[in-house]
């Protein structure tokens, strides 16, 4: 087990020429590469949730799109449409962003309902139906969507059926003091000083890389006893009195395919306990709602989810 071990490892190293600190947010988005999941980042404008994903696509020599969602944005923004040609008097197909390898849905929750259902059908099967045509999809296909805690005036929440569609959801918090003086070093403040940064990342792995690597994690095993440990977590969820909805069986499919990623970088064959209960946080955080009284008591999810972990059994 070592494919994941050398990925994980090449892509930080080159990451750390842009990205300070970070560094589990990295990790899980390498392991949603390697799950080929979704993965919704939520932070406060300014800490480099964009620049993230653009890195990390750079060291898989991945090709990427950015899509600005607005207000304005409609479905065929997106997938595409069809367009008359009129000089030869036939419709042709312009394709959108969408087919790509890296889609990053910038400030997802900005653009209305019917845009945001546009992706579904994209994350869910990797497809698009355009006119009543369905094309598949570049593999791999991943969504790293943003989205910001702040400045709610003009969103629209992405409802929970999307929101089951991410494998993690990742919240990237202010640094520290020490790493925001090593970022004011290291950048120059101003577009071509990143454009600068930018290109002194490598492509240090390919499609075919990351496909070995998927190979690898599939490869892992979960034990009877670990994997009871996995659904009790997220059934639990379900009978929770601070939360109203719980985590799905999707949630629990995603959960241990996560986990089996997290084993193979850490360099077994074998899931264990720590590596489903490191991955709980940000594998669940995005399925389950708070009751009102949890909210009224100033639980957030993060600590429901933790109490959660706390009243299952841990297996030997």
């Amino acid at each position: 087990m070592n494919r994941v071990r050398e990925l994980s490892a090449v892509i930080e190293a080159e990451v750390a020429k842009v990205i300070v600190g970070y560094d589990d947010a990295v990790r899980l988005l390498l392991l949603a590469l390697v799950c080929e999941g979704h993965v919704l980042f939520e932070g406060v404008p300014g800490v480099a949730k964009t620049t993230l994903a653009r890195v990390v696509a750079r060291c898989l020599g991945l090709p990427s799109k950015r899509v600005q969602f607005t207000p304005d944005l409609m479905p065929s923004d997106i997938v595409g449409t069809q367009i008359y040609d009129f000089q030869a008097g036939r419709f042709h197909l312009v394709r959108g962003p969408v087919f790509t390898n890296m889609l990053i849905a910038d400030e997802v929750n900005r653009a209305p309902a019917k845009t945001q259902a546009a992706l579904l059908e994209a994350m869910q099967e990797r497809q698009v139906s355009i006119e009543g045509q369905t094309m598949p999809l570049p593999q791999p296909f991943l969504v790293v969507a943003t989205q910001n805690p702040v400045e709610q005036h003009g969103t629209y929440p992405l409802p929970e059926a999307q929101l089951d569609r991410f494998l993690f959801k990742i919240v990237l918090d202010y640094p520290s003091q020490a790493e925001e003086e090593r970022i004011v070093g290291l950048h120059r403040g101003d577009n071509a000083g990143l454009s600068a940064l930018l290109d002194t990342v490598a492509s240090v792995a390919d499609v075919e890389t990351l496909r070995a690597a998927k190979e690898e994690a599939l490869a892992v095993k979960v034990q009877d006893e670990v994997g009871r440990y996995l659904v009790q977590l997220v059934r639990r969820t379900r009978a929770h009195p601070h939360l109203a909805l719980g985590a799905s069986p999707r949630a629990a499919v995603l959960l241990q395919a996560a986990a089996k990623a997290m084993a193979a970088l850490e360099g077994r064959d074998y899931v264990v306990p720590d590596d489903v209960k490191r991955l709980l946080l940000p594998c669940l955080r995005h399925r389950v709602v708070r009751t009102a009284a949890a909210e009224v008591e100033g639980l957030s999810v993060d600590d429901v989810l933790r109490s959660v972990a706390e009243s299952v059994p841990v297996p030997r």
